[in-house]
């Protein structure tokens, strides 16, 4: 009898998933559409997140922390940027709101409007999931070798 396929390398996943914050809230999840499939290593998964499941077989059911370090990071002060209030003429900015930049290589970078007066605005480049503990919830449907 053949060892039971576990999750590592030269794997293919396929899964359903619910990524959470400590308070409960779903910040994404399959468990309500189609599960997702993607190779062990291919990069779909942040690799504390493929860590964390590591090892897991088909028909497991779990649900594991993933602290701040394993997932988006911490947020980094260097990436909260004060700009001219000048450079958002016509924009209806409020906190939270959404913006997108272009860079030098017209890379898109988001970023959120923390705050804003008549000269100057405060922009958050962090990742909105830096700092967070986040709840990952995980049933796998099929591990199968590559």
């Amino acid at each position: 009898m053949s060892d039971v396929q576990r999750i590592g390398p030269n794997t293919q996943v396929t899964l359903h998933f619910a990524l959470r914050l400590e308070n409960g809230d779903t910040v994404d999840s399959t468990f309500d559409k189609a599960p997702a499939t993607f190779s062990f290593g291919d990069g779909n998964l942040l690799p504390g997140f493929e860590a964390a499941i590591q090892g897991f077989k088909a028909g497991d059911h779990r649900t594991v922390t993933i602290e701040p370090g394993n997932a988006f990071g911490q947020p980094n002060p260097q990436n909260v940027q004060i700009i001219k209030r000048d450079q958002f003429v016509g924009m209806d900015l409020s906190p939270g709101l959404l913006v997108i930049f272009n860079d030098a290589a017209n890379t898109e970078l988001p970023g959120v409007v923390k705050a804003f007066d008549d000269a100057e605005v405060t922009i958050d480049f962090n990742h909105p999931l830096a700092g967070k503990t986040l709840s990952f919830e995980v049933d796998i449907h099929e591990v199968k070798a590559l």
